[in-house]
C-alpha cells in the first residue's frame, strides 16, 4: 500500500439527487447556519454559468451517516465531485465565486 486513502465517490442515491453531467458542487447545510444561505447562492450561480454543473445541498443534520463518512465537521462544506461522482476538492466556510470556479478547472 502507498498510504494515500481510498477515493471517496457518491452516486445520486447518497446525494438524493442525480450527478451534474460534468461536475456536482454539493453543499453541506444546516438550519440555523447563515453563511449557507450566502453559499447556496454563490454555488448556484456558478451551476449557472458552468453547463453540465449541478448543485446539491444537503441537510447535515438529516444526513449523519454521510456527514461521518465524509468527516464533515462544519457547515458550510462544499464537495467538488468529478462527473462520476469522485470528490476531487472540498472546502469549508463560505467560498468565493472564483474559488469555486477554479475548484471546478480540476472536476472537468
Amino acid at each position: 500500500m502507498d498510504g494515500r486513502t481510498q477515493p471517496q465517490r457518491l452516486d445520486a442515491a447518497q446525494l438524493g439527487a442525480e450527478l451534474g453531467e460534468r461536475a456536482t458542487l454539493v453543499q453541506f447545510s444546516s438550519a440555523f447556519c447563515q453563511p449557507c444561505r450566502a453559499t447556496r447562492r454563490t454555488l448556484d450561480e456558478v451551476a449557472g454559468m458552468v453547463d453540465g454543473v449541478a448543485h446539491v445541498e444537503i441537510d447535515a443534520e438529516s444526513h449523519l451517516d454521510l456527514v461521518r463518512w465524509l468527516g464533515i465537521t462544519g457547515t458550510p462544506t462544499v464537495l467538488v465531485l468529478d462527473a462520476g461522482g469522485e470528490v476531487v476538492r472540498r472546502a469549508s466556510g463560505q467560498p468565493r465565486t472564483v474559488d469555486v470556479v477554479a475548484a471546478l478547472g480540476h472536476a472537468i
